[in-house]
């Protein structure tokens, strides 16, 4: 009975000695269904994280736009109503405009300056001629005999 016994020791796998390859088939093929399991979950969650990353940059950029436009809401505020004031409106028409109140007597001295106070350095661009009085000697050169 000892050579039966061996017999269908083998067939079931309960043999000790026989029995480690057919285990370490099992555990090879549990490996493998996990690892497939695992990259299942990883490509189902890949999309919806990459696009909560995506809305969060987007959420990220709205807010800042955000806050420039509150800024220039802010500036533009502030110029309205430095426009209320009376003061500030004489003061830009005079600066800008030249204007004058009616009992006042106002000059404008042209001085060949930029409107900044400062002359013109000398030999700068006020010295030049005009382009087409340099064309035309550009074009009397041209038509002498060397």
């Amino acid at each position: 009975m000892a050579a039966g016994e061996d017999r269908s020791a083998a067939r079931t796998g309960d043999d000790p000695g026989a029995g480690g390859g057919a285990r370490r088939n099992a555990l090879t093929s549990r490996a493998a269904i996990l690892a497939v399991v695992m990259c299942a979950i990883a490509l189902s969650l890949a999309y919806p994280v990459r696009e909560y990353i995506a809305q969060r940059q987007e959420i990220a950029d709205l807010q800042h736009k955000q806050a420039v436009a509150r800024e220039q809401v802010d500036e533009l505020a502030q110029h309205k109503r430095r426009l209320s004031d009376r003061s500030y409106i004489e003061r830009e028409a005079r600066r800008r405009l030249h204007y004058c109140m009616p009992d006042e007597k106002c000059y404008i001295v042209l001085d060949g300056g930029d409107g900044t106070g400062r002359t013109p350095a000398a030999g700068g661009p006020a010295n030049r001629p005009p382009w087409y009085e340099t064309l035309w000697r550009s074009v009397e050169t041209a038509d002498r005999d060397r």
